[in-house]
C-alpha cells in the first residue's frame, strides 16, 4: 500500500514540493553560512519525493543553534513551503482518493516550517 501511495504521490505533487525543496537548498547551499539550511532542505526534499513509510523525528543532539536556526528557516523559506503544502493539502482533499495525500501534505507543514533537530526515519 505504501509504495501505491508513494506512486500517486510522486505524480500528483511529490515532484512539485521537492523541486520547491531542491531549489530552497541551492539557494541556501550558494550562500556559505546558509550552508546547513540547504543540507537540510535536501533532506526533506527527498522526504517530499517519497514520504509514505518515514517520519520524522526530533534528533537528541540538536542544541540552541538548532532553535536559532529554525527561527532563521522560518522567516526566509518555511513560511512559503508551509503554503505550498497548505495549499497542496487542501487541493488534493477535494477528491476522495487524494484525502490521504491531503492529510500527508498537513503532516509535512511542521517539518517545512522547523527542519533543523529533525530526523527522517523509516517506519518499521
Amino acid at each position: 500500500m505504501r509504495t501505491l501511495l508513494n506512486l500517486i504521490w510522486l505524480v500528483l505533487c511529490g515532484v512539485w514540493m521537492a523541486l520547491g525543496y531542491l531549489v530552497a537548498g541551492v539557494i541556501c547551499c550558494i550562500l556559505i553560512i546558509t550552508i546547513p539550511f540547504g543540507l537540510a532542505s535536501f533532506r526533506i526534499a527527498a522526504y517530499a519525493l517519497w514520504p509514505f513509510g518515514r517520519t520524522v523525528v526530533d534528533r537528541r543532539d540538536a542544541g540552541a543553534a538548532s532553535c536559532l536556526g529554525n527561527v532563521i528557516w522560518f522567516v526566509f523559506a518555511g513560511l512559503w513551503l508551509a503554503i505550498g503544502h497548505v495549499l497542496t493539502g487542501v487541493a488534493l482533499c477535494i477528491t476522495i482518493i487524494g484525502i490521504p495525500l491531503g492529510i500527508a501534505n498537513f503532516k509535512m507543514i511542521p517539518v517545512s516550517l522547523m527542519p533543523l533537530g529533525k530526523e527522517i526515519v523509516e517506519i518499521g
